[in-house]
Parts: structure tokens; sequence; C-alpha cells
């Protein structure tokens, strides 16, 4: 696994733990900015051919 690769990986396990947070807080605001990031780093992701298991 190169390096690219790991930190799309990890950003998105970030992301995703960001956003599971943000919505047990209620905090719609930062759910929505999470749920974005989370678009672009798949979106990345898939352009690059990095498959993403989630």
């Amino acid at each position: 696994m190169g390096e690219f690769t790991s930190t799309i990986e990890t950003r998105l396990d970030q992301a995703y733990k960001g956003l599971e947070e943000a919505r047990s807080s209620g905090d719609a605001f930062l759910a929505d900015a999470l749920t974005a990031e989370i678009e672009d780093l798949r979106r990345l992701a898939d352009d690059h051919g990095i498959p993403i298991q989630r």
C-alpha cells in the first residue's frame, strides 16, 4: 500500500469517526461538512483506483 492510499484511508477513517460524533452530538453543520469531505475523499480514491471498503 502506498503512502497516498494510506493517507486517503486514514483521512476517511477520521472523517467517518468525526461524522458519527457530530451526529451523536446533534452538530448538523459539522455533520454536513464531514459528509462533503467523505464524498470528496471517496471521489479522489475512485479517480486513482483505490478500493474503499465502506
